[in-house]
C-alpha cells in the first residue's frame, strides 16, 4: 500500500511514524528553551579533564529526553596536539534511547562531523570542547556552546547554531546580532536589513549630489507658473518660524549673520550711495568727502545731529532767526565752569561680546557741573537727563569774560595816561 495515514484509534502506529509526526510539529530538532538558557548548557569548571552538562528537556527528530540532575561527562586525555571534542545528544533509534555523548576528535584537526542519519544514529550538538595538548583540566573558556532551540514559527539562535537546512521562511531572532532573519532557501537574511547610501537603488553617484538640473516637467508640487505668482502662505505652513511673531528679544552669533563683512571691525570703505540719498543727508555733502579736498560750493559746513541721528548744516544769517534780542551772561558763572581730563567707560561690543576700553586723556567739561551753575543753554538733555554739551556755544559763553576784559583793560590805560599827563 503506498498510503497511509495515522494516528487513530485501534490503529497500531510505528516508532517511524510517531518520530516523523512529531519531527513536523516542532519544526526541527532542539532544546526546550529560551534563547540563553540552561538547559543542556555544557560548562567546564577547571575540575579536572571532564565537563558538566545541565539538566534539560529537548526533541531530537519528534523523540524526546529529559534530564533531571547535572550530567559529568568525561574527556579523552589530552593529545599530542591540539583537539576537538564535541558534547552530543545521541539519538539511536535501534536502543530505543537519547543519551547524552562526548564525539573525540582527531589530533590536530578540527571539530569532528557528527552522524546525522534520517531512520539510525542522529548526534543533536551541544558544545565544542578545545583541548589543548597537555591539558590536565577544562576551563570554563575551552567550552563554546552549539545548542538549537525549538520553536515552531519563531525560533532563537545563535549565528552559530542556527537550524541546518531548514525550511523557507523559517523565522528567528539571532541572538549573536540582535537582529531578526530568515530563511531564503540558501541563505540566513537579514528580516530588516539596515540600508545604507550603497544599497538604496536610484542613488545618485555622490551625496550631496554634484551640481545637475531637472526639467520642469520633472518637478513635482511646483506652482502652475514660473516665477509662481504673487501668493502667500498660511503661518501654520512656514517651517524655521520663531515661536512668536514678531520674534521676542534675541541674539544672533557672528556666524550666522549673512552678508556681514569679512573683518570686524570692518576694513575702510565708504558709502557713497548711501550718503547722498535721502533729504537731511544731502545737507552735509561736505562730511563726505577728504579733508583735502575743496568743497564743490566753496564752502564747509558745521553739522547739528539730532538724537534721531539725522543731521543739517549749521546756519546763522539773519535771514533765518527772528525774535533777536541780546542775552545777557554772567562772566562769573562761565569762569566757574571747571576744565577737567577724564577716560571713557568702557563698555561689552554688541557684535563680538569683547570688553572694549574707553578713550583715554580727553580733555573737557562735566555737563552735569555747568547744569548746576545755570548755563542751562549750554546742556543737552536726553530722556528729561543731563546727556551733553554744547560745545560750539562755548565761544558765545566766553564772549562776555572777553568783553569785560577788554573794558577792564580799556580803563585801566585811561587811568595810565591821566597818571602819565599830570
Amino acid at each position: 500500500m503506498t498510503q497511509s495515514s495515522y494516528p487513530f484509534d485501534g490503529q497500531s502506529v510505528s516508532e517511524a511514524q510517531f518520530s516523523r509526526f512529531f519531527r513536523e510539529l516542532a519544526s526541527h530538532s532542539g532544546v526546550a528553551d529560551t534563547l540563553g538558557g540552561t538547559s543542556f548548557a555544557v560548562t567546564g569548571d577547571s575540575s579536572g579533564m571532564q565537563v558538566k552538562v545541565a539538566p534539560g528537556f529537548a526533541i531530537i527528530r519528534g523523540h524526546a529526553i529529559q534530564s533531571t540532575a547535572i550530567e559529568t561527562m568525561a574527556i579523552a586525555a589530552a593529545s599530542g596536539a591540539q583537539r576537538y571534542d564535541r558534547v552530543v545528544l545521541r539519538l539511536d533509534p535501534t536502543a530505543n534511547s537519547i543519551l547524552i555523548a562526548v564525539v573525540k576528535g582527531t589530533s590536530g584537526a578540527g571539530a569532528p562531523a557528527l552522524t546525522q542519519t534520517d531512520t539510525g544514529i542522529y548526534e543533536f550538538p551541544l558544545a565544542t570542547v578545545s583541548v589543548p595538548a597537555g591539558a590536565a583540566t577544562i576551563t570554563a573558556s575551552q567550552v563554546t556552546g552549539e545548542r538549537e532551540f525549538l520553536g515552531n514559527t519563531v525560533g532563537g539562535w545563535t549565528t552559530a547554531t542556527r537550524p541546518q537546512g531548514p525550511r523557507t521562511g523559517r523565522l528567528g531572532l539571532n541572538g549573536s546580532t540582535g537582529t531578526w532573519e530568515y530563511w531564503d532557501g540558501t541563505q540566513w537574511k537579514d528580516l530588516a536589513p539596515t540600508v545604507t547610501w550603497s544599497s538604496v537603488s536610484g542613488a545618485p553617484a555622490t551625496f550631496p549630489p554634484s551640481a545637475h538640473t531637472h526639467l520642469w516637467a520633472d518637478i513635482t508640487d511646483k506652482p502652475a507658473a514660473f516665477p509662481p505668482a504673487t501668493h502667500s502662505h498660511d503661518w501654520n505652513s512656514i517651517t524655521s518660524k520663531p515661536t512668536t511673531f514678531p520674534p521676542a528679544t534675541h541674539s544672533h552669533t557672528w556666524t550666522s549673520i549673512t552678508s556681514k563683512p569679512t573683518t570686524f571691525a570692518p576694513s575702510a570703505h565708504s558709502h557713497s550711495t548711501y550718503l547722498e540719498s535721502g533729504d537731511t543727508i544731502s545737507w552735509a555733502n561736505g562730511s563726505k568727502r577728504p579733508y583735502s579736498n575743496t568743497a564743490t560750493d566753496g564752502t564747509w559746513y558745521s553739522v547739528w545731529v539730532e538724537g534721531s541721528g539725522s543731521f543739517c548744516r549749521n546756519t546763522s544769517a539773519k535771514k533765518f532767526k527772528e525774535n533777536i534780542e541780546s542775552f545777557e551772561i554772567d562772566p562769573d558763572t562761565v569762569l566757574a565752569m571747571r576744565p577737567v581730563i577724564y577716560d571713557r567707560k568702557g563698555k561689552v561690543s554688541e557684535d563680538t561680546g569683547e570688553w572694549k576700553e574707553g578713550r583715554k586723556n580727553e580733555v573737557g567739561l562735566i555737563a552735569d557741573e555747568v547744569d548746576e551753575l545755570g548755563l542751562k543753554w549750554l546742556v543737552q538733555y536726553m530722556d528729561g537727563e543731563v546727556d551733553g554739551l554744547r560745545y560750539d556755544l562755548l565761544g558765545v559763553a566766553l564772549l562776555p569774560v572777553v568783553q569785560r576784559q577788554a573794558e577792564q583793560i580799556a580803563a585801566l590805560e585811561a587811568r595810565l595816561t591821566a597818571l602819565e599827563s599830570a
